[in-house]
């Protein structure tokens, strides 16, 4: 009888023992458990503007991450300036200079190694990742408010250098003129960059990100007059990464 109970309470601690550590995995409560799958969002600085990013990762090896990811911001140019306008009408204030607002749409694959594996929860897991692929940038034009002869309040047109000066803009006009004149140039991206993951729980994704991105174009893209149009972009970013790991 004995040896019946014996067995029966082996037994049953065997299976409470398995359910608490299904259930912690489950959680995220056990740091060192290998999850095949990944998705996260972020948002970013980067040195000419901001933007935001999804990615979906799923594991190769251990130690290795492929993925996919979209990223969508903004680029602007270390020449603009901005100018108050103080008159009839209000106050108004504009970027001298500038032709278009530049937004870009990046999408691309990539692969993410670990360099250094978190030992416990308050370490901090060091990655790195590499990724390329098509970007898509929209030029919007930039739209003010002139000063037109023989006219009491100003009027809108498309920013044109030749014609328009700080003698006579009054202002930037609403931001939704120029979506139906924008062009698209169709160019490529190569991203680098680190990051370091401090999530709570294994199942998690916090992390802080920094890299390097080279935005290219076979057409060079139109941003400030009297300046030369750019076919490379460099930029350095710094993010932050949350997001949601699963088997």
């Amino acid at each position: 009888m004995k040896q019946i109970f014996s067995i029966i309470l082996f037994f049953f601690c065997i299976g409470t023992f398995a359910q608490s550590a299904i259930t912690a995995v489950a959680q995220g409560e056990e740091i060192n458990v290998l999850y095949r799958n990944e998705a996260t969002g972020g948002i970013f600085a980067h040195s000419r503007g901001f933007g935001a990013e999804y990615k979906r990762l799923k594991h190769v090896t251990g130690k290795k991450k492929r993925f996919m990811e979209v990223q969508l911001l903004n680029m602007k140019h270390p020449k603009e300036f901005k100018v108050r306008y103080e008159g009839v009408g209000g106050s108004k204030s504009f970027y001298y200079g500038k032709l278009n607002s530049l937004f870009m749409l990046r999408g691309g694959i990539g692969f993410q190694r670990t360099l250094y594996e978190r030992s416990e929860r308050k370490s901090v897991e060091i990655r790195m990742s590499t990724s390329f692929g098509p970007n898509l940038t929209f030029a919007k034009p930039v739209y003010l408010y002139v000063f037109k002869e023989n006219l009491t309040s100003p009027v809108i047109e498309k920013y044109d250098p030749e014609l328009h000066t700080l003698t006579n803009i009054a202002g930037r006009a609403p931001s939704l003129y120029g979506f139906g004149n924008m062009r698209i140039y169709p160019g490529a991206y190569g991203k680098m960059g680190f990051s370091f993951e401090y999530a709570d729980y294994s199942n998690e994704v916090k992390a802080l990100e920094a890299g390097v991105v080279v935005d290219a174009f076979p057409v060079p893209v139109p941003t400030m007059a009297n300046v030369k149009r750019e076919q490379v972009f460099v930029t350095l970013y710094l993010g932050i990464v949350f997001g949601k790991k699963w088997f």
